[in-house]
């Protein structure tokens, strides 16, 4: 399995970016809604995350003071959208416990502390793993920890960049060991990666000739399903990006 570096990263970047432009990630209003929506996108898309929130706001429940008030009850009907929505209920009500415990309901006092601790601190909250603690990192604090879920194995395992069985961790740091710890950079990234394989790198019957990063080669399809890309792109750049969300 060969190693991406920086240029070849950046060049899918920017492949990505010139097919599909900005994402402008994550859709939320507040740090808090992101974190939020991060429990809720746990199995389940982002359409029924989007009914849940609506249910939310409509219900003026999407600050921590107000979906503490309501019982476990009501807040689970209200995200019953999202999907097993009891276990979500839970976990959002171990959330908020820790917010209050811990930060006296403050996000704001929560999301001020450094990446690694802040990540910690995350993961031990009953409920949230590495991907939804990475999602509330970069999207609610504006951390550079990169997020790592289903499509981003797929697409760069189909390329050859990552094993179709490699693990979270091996995942992030083929990203995370090659390019700049820059959040607007791992931001765009992410939501591009996650645009790409919902359009083309389809579990089933995958859209090659229409993926901005080419096809891959009929002995790839044929064997593991790993491939190499067709570089040099048009138009890409090894320059760090900035500004994008």
């Amino acid at each position: 399995m060969r190693r991406a570096g920086r240029a070849e990263l950046l060049a899918i970047h920017d492949a990505l970016l010139a097919a599909f432009g900005p994402q402008r990630w994550w859709p939320a209003e507040t740090p808090f809604e992101v974190m939020v929506g991060a429990i809720l996108t746990q199995n389940t898309n982002w359409r029924n995350v989007e009914r849940a929130i609506a249910n939310l706001r409509a219900a003026r429940a999407l600050t921590p003071a107000a979906m503490l008030r309501l019982a476990p009850e009501a807040l689970a009907e209200l995200i019953r959208p999202a999907g097993y929505f009891r276990v979500k209920a839970a976990r959002l009500g171990h959330l908020l416990a820790h917010l209050r415990g811990r930060h006296r309901g403050s996000v704001a006092r929560m999301l001020r502390a450094p990446l690694p601790a802040l990540r910690e601190e995350l993961l031990g909250i009953n409920g949230i793993g590495p991907e939804t603690a990475d999602s509330i990192l970069l999207y609610a604090a504006g951390l550079p920890s990169f997020v790592v879920d289903a499509y981003t194995k797929r697409v760069f395992s189909r390329h050859g960049l990552v094993r179709a069985d490699a693990s979270y961790t091996e995942v992030q740091a083929l990203f995370t060991s090659a390019l700049p710890a820059d959040a607007p950079l791992f931001n765009e990234y992410h939501a591009l990666i996650v645009r790409v394989g919902k359009d083309c790198c389809r579990p089933r019957e995958p859209r090659c000739d229409a993926c901005p990063l080419g096809p891959r080669s009929a002995r790839t399809r044929r064997s593991s399903g790993a491939g190499r890309l067709p570089f040099p792109l048009p138009g890409s750049s090894v320059r760090r990006r900035r500004g994008h969300r």
